[in-house]
């Protein structure tokens, strides 16, 4: 698949480059997003190289993962980084992060709901899955405001660096954003 541009208010959300290299090797040395994603930490230049050179086109060449880039639209800043891996037939599951001076400002929430709208008119996905570490109430705070709904505590199901931790874990579906779903839902009954 080609990769898409997409617009907000505020943002533009376009896939990464080797000319965002030196802008995602800086954004991510901010302790907060080493300590609750699992990017490699240390996080060295080779990194963001791979990431921009070959993890990010080579997901969206294989449909596989959508990476979009989060630029102000005023100034052209890295914002952020966003993502949409896809886990399973017409699930897509969502990861984020956002940097250090541009927390705080909605970026991430107006992405995750750009790109979620994305997914399900583009992609035919029916479930958005959320998935944080246990504490992360920055990423949970995100979530809850693009309007996921929180599904519970997952023991053991994030692996960061090498350790075992609980994850929160949530969804969005298109009847949230008041679209059609691509497949007939029939919810359970109590």
């Amino acid at each position: 698949m080609e990769p898409v541009t997409l617009t907000t208010a505020r943002l533009l959300l376009r896939t990464v480059g080797p000319q965002d290299t030196d802008a995602v090797h800086a954004a991510a040395q901010d302790a907060e997003i080493q300590r609750w994603t699992t990017i490699p930490s240390p996080y060295l230049p080779e990194h963001a190289r791979s990431f921009t050179e070959q993890l990010a086109p080579e997901g969206w060449a294989n449909a596989s993962m959508f990476t979009f880039g989060l630029f102000l639209t005023e100034g052209a800043a890295l914002a952020g980084m966003l993502g949409i891996t896809m886990r399973s037939l017409g699930v897509g599951e969502i990861g984020f992060w956002v940097t250090k001076e541009h927390r705080g400002n909605g970026y991430v929430t107006e992405a995750t709901v750009a790109a979620s709208r994305w997914a399900f008119t583009q992609l035919s996905i029916d479930r958005v899955e959320w998935r944080a570490e246990v504490g992360n109430t920055g990423s949970r705070a995100v979530a809850e405001r693009a309007g996921f709904t929180i599904e519970g505590t997952l023991r053991s199901a994030i692996n960061n660096k090498g350790v075992r931790r609980d994850c929160w874990v949530g969804s969005l579906l298109p009847s949230d954003l008041g679209l059609p779903s691509a497949a007939p839902y029939l919810p359970g009954r109590p």
